[in-house]
């Protein structure tokens, strides 16, 4: 006999699962004692917020495929965990949550922060159930995990807190703990139809997304073969190098010019594990050819002509022999023309030296010491358009929260990330906005010994709400953030921080977080600057010229 608490944490080990993230607290402290007890195998990281913890998770899960696991009391703690579900839900990574509640004998009665779990967890989970009797918790562990991982989503688990501490024998499980792979392939006349479709195309463009990342290597030798150039989406980013001869850079509102002017002029869009939901930077009428390991996302965005569904790595595998090497190579080589032309621009931006540090200029001095192998966590904000913008990756890994975003995710992100990889190079990237939504834990980055490097660009206001106020025609108001010493703030943690204004500072600072033992947070003091598309249309430059008069009102 063992208790029931005892005997998930079992199971948790056995699904490969050996830390989580979470409070304790009176609703979950019976399987917290679970976790002192396995605290060698199962590693139990105390945040400061559960927001946090439901992000760090999620993250987790993004750049490893693992499930990301965390916990909360009842109440208000499991109302903390939404966002970062949300987040998960909406970028398809498994997650698991373990959600105390009351005593089960006091479920409906209103008792010290009671709430309905299961109706407010229901639209952000792929699994949602509150377990009955403490015979029910195992098998109901098993499956939520198993959903969590099918069906790429948060899977939630509510479990009153005594019924951890029952004693049972789990000697005739129902469920077991194993996942099996699910590995599709398309049907031999879609591959020929869309084998036809290619070779007829004049002008082939790619879209590459996120799920085109395992299939880096295919992706480059089929877009030679076909002369066609890639563009990519913010969570494709890597997925072509930047540096690549055919890379096109971003597509969208953070996009370049050479994309614009492809999906402008393409007769053929190849979507290559991508739903890319913004249909005006899409050409207007072209044919489509659609790969992806969902068929759900197949034809949801763009009227595709031919889905294919599998893996992005085995279809590509297969169509490369399948295609004609495109002889007529006009159309590729005026996009290598343009991406030429934009790369100087970068370049000039990177290089540019001014009285007041540019985000370009931060930018092009964190490319300098940026490891092969490195992990960048990357807020939402104006950061987001510099990283995009001004970082060339080929073998690093990015982490974002690309359809939720929401602004917070870049310090939870670094550290799972370290958790997860603690002998690589960790960086959260980070606008002084999303910061201070989540600095609380920067303490925990420091508790755990933790040794990343976080840029803070900081700017005093919340830069790309600005912007978008100004891209609308309106006066800015309400985005003044104030002045925060971020490194005295670091140093109070029990970091190491340093202001920084000077493109000098910036290198000498970078050589010495690279080796520190303890979190960094570099305090880097920029100019404000607007992240403007590559293509600005005239309604967004009207109204951003409209927003810079001056109202009769300040």
């Amino acid at each position: 006999m063992a208790r029931t608490g005892e005997i998930l944490a079992d199971i948790l080990e056995r699904w490969g699962v050996d830390h989580l993230y979470g409070m304790p607290g009176d609703s979950i402290n019976e399987f917290v004692e679970e976790l002192r007890k396995a605290r060698n195998e199962l590693r139990f990281y105390q945040v400061r917020h559960e927001e946090v913890g439901a992000l760090a998770a999620g993250a987790y899960a993004k750049l490893t495929g693992k499930i990301g696991v965390c916990l909360s009391i009842a109440g208000p703690g499991a109302i903390h965990l939404l966002n970062g579900l949300y987040d998960a839900k909406a970028d398809g990574a498994p997650v698991l949550v373990i959600a105390g509640q009351v005593h089960s004998t006091q479920i409906g009665t209103d008792a010290f922060q009671e709430i309905n779990l299961e109706r407010m967890f229901d639209d952000a989970a792929v699994f949602n159930k509150r377990v009955q009797s403490h015979e029910q918790l195992p098998d109901l562990l098993n499956q939520a995990i198993r959903t969590a991982y099918a069906e790429k989503g948060p899977a939630v688990l509510i479990v009153p807190d005594d019924l951890f501490a029952e004693k049972a024998e789990w000697d005739q499980p129902l469920t077991s703990d194993i996942l099996a792979e699910t590995t599709g392939f398309p049907d031999q006349k879609d591959m020929k139809l869309a084998a036809e479709m290619i070779d007829r195309a004049k002008k082939p463009v790619i879209l590459a997304g996120k799920g085109a990342l395992g299939a880096k290597e295919e992706l480059a030798l089929f877009a030679e073969k076909i002369g066609a150039p890639v563009a990519v989406s913010l969570p494709g980013k890597g997925a072509i190098s930047d540096t690549h001869p055919l890379s096109l850079g971003h597509i969208g509102q953070i996009g370049t010019k050479q994309s614009y002017w492809a999906m402008q002029e393409t007769d053929l869009l190849i979507m290559i594990g991508t739903s890319f939901p913004y249909r005006e930077f899409l050409p207007e009428k072209a044919d489509a050819i659609q790969i992806d390991l969902e068929t759900k996302f197949i034809g949801k965005r763009y009227p595709v002509a031919c889905g294919l569904n599998g893996d992005a790595k085995k279809v590509l595998e297969s169509l490369i022999p399948s295609v004609s090497y495109k002889k007529d190579r006009k159309f590729l080589e005026d996009s290598k023309k343009r991406i030429e032309s934009w790369r100087k621009e970068i370049e000039k931006d990177k290089e540019l030296e001014t009285d007041k540090l540019m985000p370009p200029q931060v930018m092009a001095e964190v490319q300098k010491v940026l490891a092969d192998d490195a992990i960048l966590s990357v807020d939402v904000g104006n950061v987001t358009v510099w990283a995009a913008r001004y970082l060339d990756l080929d073998r690093q890994s990015m982490l974002l929260s690309s359809w939720l975003a929401t602004m917070g995710c870049g310090l939870p992100g670094a550290i799972s990330a370290k958790v997860a990889e603690p002998e690589k190079q960790v960086w959260a990237l980070c606008g002084d906005g999303g910061f201070t939504m989540v600095m609380q834990d920067f303490v925990t980055a420091v508790r755990y010994k933790l040794p990343f490097v976080t840029v803070i660009f900081n700017n005093q206001k919340l830069g790309m709400i600005h912007y978008e106020q100004q891209q609308m025609g309106h006066i800015e108001y309400g985005t003044e953030l104030g002045s925060i010493d971020f490194a005295a703030f670091a140093e109070a943690c029990g970091g190491i921080g340093v202001r920084i204004e000077s493109r000098d500072e910036m290198r000498m600072a970078l050589k010495q977080a690279l080796h520190a033992d303890r979190p960094v947070i570099l305090d880097v003091q920029i100019q404000e600057e607007p992240p403007l598309p590559g293509n600005i249309s005239y309604d967004q430059a009207i109204h951003y010229r409209f927003s810079e008069r001056e109202s009769p009102f300040l």
